[in-house]
């Protein structure tokens, strides 16, 4: 399976059409939006034009996505809100994932409840599955400025303990790429001056092969 993971698209015409670009050319299966996938304000034609692309897309809120676009994405066919649902199968592959993202100065939580977040996908996260977040885990793909990180605590700690196989995330944008915490892989795949999202391929159930889409 080929995954098309993009984050901080905040409604931006010119990201829709790249996005449409790499679909066309790249050839994913799925496409995955890890957050910030509008901006604040008027969301619906956005997300309208995104179900119009001839792919089935998974996606979280950010923290530039009002409440409402998670039911936008529940409304339309080819779009899923994976923060209002437990899980969804693609190709025997298990995606869950969480919705939101309050910055705080020099860190994130996902939302106020995160801990009954978490709690909510403990029984269903493991080295098969993956999860889709706006923030990166804390220390892991979140350095804003080289100052200082900007990740969830609550998050590496959930990452440490129950090890899914893919952590798809966005958030920082500067720090788009792929890194390991132990045996799992978090992709930062925020669209930035020097990537357009990021392709995962999973082959015969083996580690999946990361690469960046480069501008």
């Amino acid at each position: 399976m080929r995954i098309y993971a993009v984050a901080d698209v905040h409604s931006k015409q010119e990201k829709f059409e790249i996005i449409k670009s790499n679909i066309n050319n790249l050839k994913p299966d799925v496409l995955v939006i890890a957050g910030d996938i509008t901006n604040y304000f008027s969301p619906d034609i956005f997300i309208k034009q995104l179900n119009e692309l001839n792919i089935p897309i998974l996606a979280v809120r950010g923290n530039a996505d009002i409440k409402k676009v998670d039911n936008l994405l529940f409304s339309y066919s080819n779009t899923i809100a994976l923060g209002l649902i437990e899980s969804v199968s693609i190709n025997d592959i298990i995606f869950t994932g969480l919705s939101g993202a309050i910055p705080f100065p020099f860190y994130s939580i996902i939302c106020l409840k995160e801990k009954k977040a978490f709690k909510k996908i403990e029984k269903i996260t493991n080295s098969n599955s993956i999860l889709v977040v706006h923030p990166p885990p804390r220390g892991t793909l979140d350095n804003v400025g080289k100052k200082f990180c900007s990740g969830s605590i609550k998050l590496r700690n959930f990452i440490r303990k129950y090890q899914p196989g893919l952590v798809i995330c966005g958030h920082v944008h500067e720090n788009a790429g792929f890194e390991y915490i132990n045996k799992t892989l978090v992709v930062n795949c925020s669209m930035n001056k020097y990537y357009n999202g990021a392709i995962i391929e999973f082959k015969n159930k083996i580690k999946p092969i990361v690469k960046m889409v480069s501008i």
